[in-house]
């Protein structure tokens, strides 16, 4: 015999159930993954951080599951992110690069990435980190959102606006206000989980 324990269980069990992730990723069991255990969840490595704007500075005028196909060849391409690395490409690797079929061949946002790191590295001379940049924008703490359909969520906001500015400042490229605000959401500056989704409260 069950017992009101057990049926509150059940119940609770059947809700959670009826929760279902975010829309944009479903169809692609690597996108689904990413979303599962990547996507809004706050980051606070330095290197993931460097990818993560790395990787979106590609994605500009593409769609996020071209860029996430080809990662771990722009992991291999781009020195397993290793920021300083990255500073000091030469010009044969870029030329080599540019012959990789394997990666989005984009002159412009290849030479991007190693002017990127050369700013990040700036940051380190000046006693800060990329980390500690971008989660000042949001003290510390990811933007709580409530969004309930997909149609809702912005491509860009007003802080994500002064941030592509700032940036801009200190010599990033590539940084637009709808990049930065994608890389605020995937690297969990901000929480743009529908409420419907599992993932919304972790």
């Amino acid at each position: 015999m069950s017992t009101a324990h057990d049926r509150s269980q059940r119940t609770t069990e059947a809700m959670e159930g009826l929760k279902d992730r975010c829309g944009w990723c479903k169809g692609s069991e690597l996108y689904e993954d990413y979303h599962d255990n990547e996507w809004g969840r706050p980051v606070r490595d330095e290197r993931k951080m460097f990818e993560f704007l790395l990787l979106e500075t590609f994605q500009a005028g593409l769609s996020w599951i071209t860029v996430l196909k080809k990662r771990e060849a722009f992991r291999a391409v781009f020195h397993q992110f290793e920021i300083a690395k990255v500073a000091k490409m030469t010009e044969k690797e870029i030329q080599d690069a540019l012959q990789n079929a394997r990666i989005i061949r984009h002159e412009a946002k290849i030479r991007a990435a190693i002017t990127n790191a050369q700013c990040v590295l700036e940051l380190h001379a000046r006693g800060t980190t990329l980390v500690n940049f971008l989660w000042s924008y949001v003290n510390g703490t990811p933007l709580q959102n409530a969004w309930n359909d997909l149609s809702e969520i912005p491509a860009k906001t007003d802080l994500a606006i002064q941030l592509s500015k700032d940036l801009k400042a200190l010599g990033f490229k590539f940084i637009g206000p709808t990049v930065v605000y994608a890389h605020m959401q995937a690297t969990g500056m901000v929480n743009d989980h529908l409420t419907s989704c599992p993932n919304y409260e972790v």
